[in-house]
């Protein structure tokens, strides 16, 4: 049984629980997947231009595929429902704030958010002050 998400903004920002993980990630466009583990990708999503992967960068390299970003994966642990309003807008903003670029990726039990790899330990600290002290 599939359990839903919460809904409610003020409890999905006081218990988002950024989490770091492990490795670089790069975005890469690719027009054949016939040509990629797909057990490597850790997503993709095809556009009018091509699919778009996001992979770990030491696998990438192997590949020989090209790049512009290096990117940390961070993970918001708190189950969001996929119909909850106003999240990516809180954190976003806050992380515009201080001058951090980020990119959402919305799974089904957790949002993803992949920033600079330079920005990762700042971006961290940002979320969790956020989290701390946010009021609706």
């Amino acid at each position: 049984m599939v359990m839903s998400g919460k809904m409610e903004l003020k409890y999905l920002v006081k218990e988002m629980k950024p989490k770091l993980n492990k490795g670089d990630y790069v975005f890469v466009v690719v027009s054949d997947l016939s040509t990629i583990d797909r057990a490597q990708t850790l997503c993709e999503f095809k556009e009018a231009e091509g699919v778009t992967i996001v992979i770990e960068k030491q696998i990438a390299d192997k590949l020989n595929l090209k790049y512009d970003f290096v990117a940390s994966w961070i993970t918001l642990t708190v189950h969001s429902s996929l119909e909850a309003v106003g999240l990516t807008a809180v954190f976003s903003s806050e992380l515009t704030k201080n001058n951090i670029s980020s990119n959402v990726i919305a799974g089904f039990y957790h949002d993803h958010i992949f920033v600079a790899k330079e920005d990762s330990n700042k971006a961290i600290e940002v979320l969790n002050e956020l989290s701390k002290n946010h009021v609706e």
